[in-house]
């Protein structure tokens, strides 16, 4: 019986289409099952109805080999290649040992249901485990590539950085790429599951992975294929399977020691059966064998991976991926939830907050119309407020930067016109009546840069600008505590009064801020644990890493992204609320899987040694017990977050 995630299973591919195809080794497997059945009917129609020697035994030989031989190999195979004992070894013993008392039909009913049992196994598992083979189904044999003014076809190994792929409707894009001529949308469900094509026009960023709907566009190559957004995704898919939690460890460690307890169990029981309680020696054989059946612990061992992979599966169809099984354990922990601000909570992008202005259109187009001749962050959010609000820019002559002021100009009618901080107007000998003193007040003391704009000594209005938050941010936090984070709190590097309006703005009641990156580190380590840490920067790389969990947001840096052990790959922090709630469900599920799988060996083995259940419903206590374990992980697989 295969126990282990990192295993080559037999695995159920899911091409892009979505239609479920089986491998051939799970082909295979299939076959051996139903080849078993089927020369246990022969056998059993020859025994008792036809009363015919040759077809019972004939039936029961088809039964056992192909029942028997392929969990003998993988027991050869654990014996001498990997020095371990497991429990393909104690179901062929046992089903030779039915047939060495006369109950050949009893082993082929045991070989039948083990059989099946690993052949809905692999099932199951090959279900959480397709994901891989589908990203890497996603990758295209290769691209059009234009390079030194020549269109040509490139394998993906032949695509180098500066390469402009020429990516047409309907292809997948090879490489990462920015966008360097044309429009287009783009369908990025496949690498982030968001639902929605997301427009891309010259400037934009084009992950490898996802499929250009609509436009011709050429893009320049940033990462190499084997580099790309992609690729990285399926590594860190390939590192997830190999990496356990504290209990699938546990169990795996314990399944050669347990299986050598029960392999030497057999003959005690038979020596007590025989000897003590002067039973015959077929009785005693035949319950011993009933034992090694029931006391094998094959559901015990696949109580864990079961739940885990199929919960894996589950957050990264979602978005939300693990790096390990045991993320997703410490997941389930987690009392604390550290935010970074910048880029995590907020968009790290500038963007205008308000206008205090008697006639708002006039004072944002002429702003517009300034600012559109300065490259600063500032005069950016400015200008694409006023493009996105439909304010067109005031035309402006002969426009110049004021360093550590702002930008002034003239204006149509050769008046001069101006937008800066507090310093350009005092400048211009401009005076702020009461109402505009006190929105710039307001603005400076919730840490936004403010803008002052005006017309000759007139001011016109005041603007503010900050980082703004992610949208739906607030509802993401209050989804953290509906489902049990005790503590969110906020970590930043910025000034106090920026980090207050934030917090106030999103419900936290604790933040600290003007951290250093060493500050967060120390912070981590006081915080009531278990601590997840959210960030996507270099500097919370160092926090990331010492927090007993790391999540970061995909369009963070390739630090944070390698030093978390969740990675948000819709950059949508909604999703952790629900991950939490998979990662609790999946941990109820593994308690209540183990307590089912120890449950009945405790209570049937004894019952196996006192006579009162024979092999053939021993089997199907041990083998149904398998299954059912199996199942209560699937149904993780239906988790929505």
């Amino acid at each position: 019986m295969t126990t282990s995630t990192t295993a080559t299973l037999p695995r159920a591919e899911a091409p892009a289409s979505g239609r479920f195809v089986l491998t051939p080794e799970l082909r295979t497997a299939v076959s051996l099952t139903g080849l078993t059945l089927l020369g246990l009917l022969v056998g059993l129609v020859g025994e008792y109805l036809l009363h015919v020697p040759t077809v019972m035994w004939g039936g029961y030989l088809v039964a056992y080999l192909a029942g028997g031989i392929p969990a003998g190999r993988k027991a050869l195979h654990s014996l001498f290649v990997e020095r371990k004992l497991d429990v393909d070894l104690l179901m062929v013993l046992a089903a030779l040992g039915a047939a060495s008392i006369g109950q050949a039909a009893d082993g082929a009913i045991l070989l039948f249901l083990f059989s099946l049992s690993n052949t809905l196994q692999d099932w199951a598992m090959g279900r959480t485990s397709s994901a891989i083979q589908a990203l890497m189904d996603l990758n295209p044999e290769g691209a059009t590539v234009r390079r030194d003014g020549v269109e040509k076809w490139c394998s993906l190994g032949e695509i180098r950085i500066g390469d402009l792929l020429v990516v047409r409707p309907g292809e997948r894009i090879a490489a990462d790429a920015r966008v360097v001529k044309g429009t287009t949308s783009v369908d990025e469900s496949p690498i982030t599951g968001e639902s929605m094509p997301i427009d891309k026009a010259p400037g934009a960023a084009l992950a490898s992975g996802t499929v250009n709907l609509n436009g011709s566009v050429e893009a320049e190559v940033t990462r190499p294929a084997g580099e790309s957004t992609l690729a990285r995704l399926v590594s860190l898919m390939e590192e997830a399977q190999t990496q356990k939690s504290r209990t699938e460890s546990l169990t795996e460690r314990w399944e050669s020691p347990y299986a050598m307890i029960v392999l030497l169990s057999v003959p005690l029981v038979y020596v007590l059966l025989r000897y003590g309680f002067t039973l015959t020696t077929d009785v005693s054989w035949y319950r011993a064998m009933t034992f090694m059946v029931v006391a094998s612990p094959c559901a015990v061992v696949i109580s864990t991976p079961a739940v885990m992979l199929s919960a894996m599966a589950a957050a990264a169809r979602h978005g939300v991926l693990f790096k390990s099984s045991a993320a997703l354990d410490a997941l389930a922990g987690v009392q604390t939830v550290a935010f970074d601000k910048t880029g995590t909570l907020t968009q790290a992008k500038m963007t205008l907050t308000q206008v205090v202005a008697d006639d708002e259109g006039a004072a944002l187009s002429l702003a517009a119309g300034l600012e559109g001749h300065s490259e600063h962050p500032i005069a950016q959010a400015v200008v694409n407020a006023a493009r996105e609000r439909g304010a067109a820019p005031e035309h402006v002559l002969d426009a110049q930067a004021i360093p550590g002021h702002g930008i002034e100009g003239v204006d149509g009618r050769g008046q001069k016109v101006w937008a800066g901080n507090l310093r350009l107007a005092q400048r211009e000998n401009a005076v702020l009546s009461a109402a505009q003193q006190e929105a710039l007040n307001t603005l400076n003391g919730r840490g936004s840069s403010t803008v002052i704009v005006g017309r000759g000594s007139t001011v016109l209005g005041i603007m503010g600008v900050a980082d703004a938050l992610r949208p739906g941010i607030a509802q993401a936090i209050q989804g953290l505590r509906d489902a049990g984070i005790a503590h969110p709190v906020m970590l930043t590097g910025d000034k106090h009064e920026v980090a207050q309006t934030v917090a106030g703005s999103l419900g936290l009641t604790e933040f600290r801020a003007e951290l250093l990156p060493e500050d967060k580190l120390r912070i981590i380590g006081e915080l009531p644990g278990p601590v997840a840490m959210v960030g996507d920067g270099v500097n919370d790389a160092p926090a990331l890493a010492r927090a007993d969990l790391g999540v970061a947001v995909a369009s963070g840096t390739d630090v944070a992204i390698e030093s978390a052990d969740v990675v948000l790959m819709q950059n949508d922090l909604g999703k952790l609320a629900g991950a939490v709630r998979l990662a609790r469900a999946a941990r109820r599920t593994v308690i209540t899987n183990l307590a089912f799988a120890f449950g009945i060996i405790l209570i049937v083995a004894p019952l196996a040694v006192a006579g009162k259940v024979p092999l053939p419903l021993g089997v199907v206590a041990h083998e149904g017990g398998t299954v059912f374990v199996v199942f209560m992980g699937l149904r993780l697989l239906t988790h929505k977050l």
